[in-house]
């Protein structure tokens, strides 16, 4: 029979699952907390928490101001300043808590999937979710971030697909205990729940609900083909439909809502249209993950183990040491690589190199489950497929080397799976020794050793945090209570504290101002009402050309320029810079050149 639900249920948590998850949400969160001790990426930081302030100022964005992302996370911490103030320190509390749940989530889901399918699953599925407390969703990228958010609720949706899933058994069983109505309610709540990443990611979240609207409608249209194997056909329809249309139901509330606050062709035109104008990557591009030299040895040591492992040759000890060995090799590469390069970016390359094998290995894997013989369909099935295709959406951002930051949890899952069906591999029955039996213990341990030393050292490198500047010096703290919580080296945050007290002397808090290209949270920090449509000048967030600009300011009467020289950014990416510039110049004349910032006032 078609199974839309992936396995056992949930059983009551023990006294050690409360401590595994308070473990790892502790641990995730601390994490998460000493990365904010000592730094902060003002390039990224500004864009989320200035494009919040003023949303919490009432400005709509796509009508009012342009906007390349989806809303949620920039409505998510606009909530956090409305209801708890312009304090820095808040967001950060918001982050931990968010990093520590994934790793918790990823964990229960894991469990779930490896339950009755692996001996020892409570152990592996810990084992596999120990490395995101170090390389989880927002331990990378410890600030404010759509890619991390939008991970969170595609964790979330997972999870409540998995509540409604339950084992062959259990749909053998009478069903006098069930609702029916309470199945169904939630099945349209997670319905619902598959729509949110949509809204805060969409090269993430739209590849996710395609994928998995083509599963469940995959899944009802077998639903009714006729088997002998299914004594009730249909029987799992309602769900399946209950988790449609609460898909359904969200995306026309949506629709309808943008509709009504700030057009939908607004939306339409700057999430979509000036998005993929902007981001989105050529083909080949996109396919270059897959062109890295190490896969033409990788894959081949990982089909020879799996081969060996299978062979009558098995049965000598040598045999089986070699075979764990190989399928070993691609995973002991990467810790043995902290020894072979001093250069933090080379070992970072040689840890995000895993990802390509892995995904292909798990395509691979997936396409073998939902073709073998005697196969039972079912989400669990799919799922792998799911996630493959969200992987790829997001590697439609900035590639592999740039978008895995918030996407661990995702590869977690895929490993999990890969883990399951190397428990299913039996060796001849002419093997003999005390050797296991199984090759996936062994490489669970591998797997989460390899991942939680090297992601440790990848993480403590800030490698993937390479565009900005992390001077030595003393770390600098700021004397402004908004950005409570904030360290960094350098002169930044001096240098902006002197820009405050500036603007604060001489700039009038009704005057309306461009700020060149916008790295520092100003509004934030100052609570003043952002004039220019504008905040970051960067070619994925501004529209305009070098004379549309001074038209705009014109336009809104734009009084005041601030131009920062001592950016915390590597490379200026502001488009058409030294155009821009030259052409505000024209209206605006010198009124004060401080540490960091010139500032100008109109002529």
């Amino acid at each position: 029979m078609v199974k839309a639900l992936f396995g056992s249920p949930q059983p009551r948590w023990a006294p050690r699952d409360w401590l595994a998850a308070a473990g790892l949400f502790l641990a995730t969160s601390g994490v998460i907390l000493w990365q904010n001790a000592h730094l902060a990426v003002l390039w990224d930081l500004s864009y989320v928490l200035d494009s919040a302030t003023r949303i919490a100022f009432g400005q709509m964005p796509y009508r009012d101001f342009p906007i390349a992302h989806a809303p949620l996370t920039f409505l998510i911490q606009a909530a956090i300043i409305r209801f708890t103030g312009r304090v820095y320190f808040h967001h950060i509390l918001y982050v931990a808590a968010v990093g520590g749940l994934g790793t918790v989530l990823t964990w229960r889901i894991a469990l779930h999937a490896l339950q009755e399918r692996v001996a020892a699953a409570w152990t592996m599925s810990l084992l596999l979710a120990a490395p995101l407390t170090v390389i989880g969703i927002y331990c990378i990228m410890p600030l404010p971030s759509y890619d991390c958010d939008c991970a969170f609720s595609i964790l979330v949706a997972v999870c409540l697909l998995q509540s409604l899933m339950q084992d062959s058994e259990a749909d053998s069983a009478p069903r006098k205990n069930r609702d029916p109505i309470r199945d169904l309610l939630r099945g349209f709540v997670a319905g619902v729940a598959l729509c949110l990443p949509l809204f805060f990611k969409q090269n993430i979240g739209l590849p996710f609900l395609a994928a998995t609207f083509a599963a469940i409608l995959f899944l009802l249209g077998t639903e009714f083909i006729p088997s002998g194997k299914r004594s009730s056909p249909g029987r799992d329809a309602p769900i399946l439909l209950a988790v449609f249309s609460g898909a359904v139901t969200t995306l026309l509330f949506a629709a309808l809502l943008l509709h009504f606050t700030v057009g939908l062709g607004n939306y339409f035109h700057w999430t979509i249209q000036f998005a993929a104008q902007r981001r989105l990557p050529g083909l080949h591009d996109t396919l270059a993950v897959y062109h890295d030299s190490s896969l033409l040895w990788t894959l081949p040591c990982v089909a020879a183990g799996l081969l060996l492992w299978r062979s009558p040759l098995v049965k000598a000890r040598w045999a089986q040491i070699a075979a764990l060995a190989l399928l070993s090799a691609p995973f002991l590469f990467t810790p043995y690589s902290l020894f072979l390069y001093d250069d933090a970016d080379e070992r970072g390359d040689t840890l995000l190199a895993l990802w390509p094998m892995l995904l292909i290995l798990s395509a691979l894997l997936a396409l073998y489950n939902l073709f073998r013989p005697r196969r039972e369909l079912s989400l669990r099935i799919l799922l792998p497929f799911v996630l493959l295709v969200t992987i790829s959406g997001a590697f439609m951002s900035q590639q592999l080397w740039g978008s895995t930051y918030a996407i661990w949890p995702l590869l977690i899952l895929l490993i999990a799976e890969m883990i399951a069906f190397l428990a299913t591999i039996k060796r001849p029955a002419t093997a003999s020794g005390n050797f296991p039996r199984s090759l996936a213990p062994g490489m669970a341990v591998v797997v989460s050793a390899t991942l939680l030393i090297c992601g440790s050292f990848y993480t403590a490198s800030e490698e993937r945090l390479s565009y900005a500047q992390f001077l030595d010096g003393p770390m600098q703290h700021s004397t402004f209570p908004q950005l409570a919580g904030m360290a960094i080296p350098g002169p930044y945050l001096p240098d902006f504290e002197e820009l405050l007290r500036f603007a604060s002397a001489h700039i009038p808090v009704e005057d309306g101002l461009i700020f060149l290209p916008g790295e520092d949270p100003f509004y934030f920090v100052t609570g003043r009402k952002p004039q220019f449509p504008v905040l970051l000048f960067d070619p994925a967030t501004d529209p305009y050309s070098p004379a549309q600009v001074v038209e705009e300011a014109r336009q809104h009467q734009i009084r005041w320029l601030i131009v920062k020289h001592e950016l915390q950014i590597k490379e200026d990416p502001t488009p058409q810079r030294e155009a821009t510039l030259n052409a505000l110049l024209s209206d605006f004349t010198l009124a004060a050149k401080l540490q960091g910032y010139d500032v100008y006032r109109r002529r």
